[in-house]
Order: structure tokens, then C-alpha cells, then sequence
């Protein structure tokens, strides 16, 4: 199981929870999860959101590697300008 810190107004999708576990390995598999465990949060996801792993934030790359130890926070989808 992966421990996602859900960060800011995201926490409402989840129940007010701002850390959930989910099982997954990519972040595609997260995102499923997510949506899966916590539909009210599917909006949010399919309007794109950003995930920080160890760090670094992604918006579409699905298929990068989450490991159980890896630091997950899921926050709204920054955007550049």
C-alpha cells in the first residue's frame, strides 16, 4: 500500500482524510485507485491534478514507478505561466 498525503481542498473528496493508502505501483494504478475508493474525488482526477513523488511533480506520466516507501502528495494541477 502506497500513503498519499491528499494536500489543501482535495482533502473533501476524501472524506477529510488527508492521508489514505492505496494499492498501487504506477501512478496510473493510484489515480485508478483513487477514483476507485473515493469517487468524488473522479471530477477532480479527470480535470487533472498533480502528484509529487519523492519530490517531483507529474501531471500525465502514467507509468512511472510508486513504491511503498516512495513520499506521495496529491495536490491540484499546477500550471506554469
Amino acid at each position: 500500500m502506497v500513503k498519499v498525503r491528499v494536500w489543501g481542498s482535495l482533502a473533501e473528496f476524501t472524506e477529510g482524510q488527508t492521508e489514505v493508502e492505496i494499492k498501487a505501483t504506477t501512478l496510473r494504478e493510484l489515480l485508478d485507485g483513487l477514483a476507485g475508493e473515493y469517487p468524488g474525488l473522479r471530477p477532480q482526477l479527470e480535470r487533472g491534478i498533480s502528484v509529487a513523488i519523492d519530490g517531483r511533480v507529474y501531471n500525465d506520466s502514467w507509468f512511472t514507478p510508486i513504491s511503498e516507501e516512495s513520499e506521495v502528495v496529491l495536490l491540484r494541477r499546477l500550471k506554469g505561466g
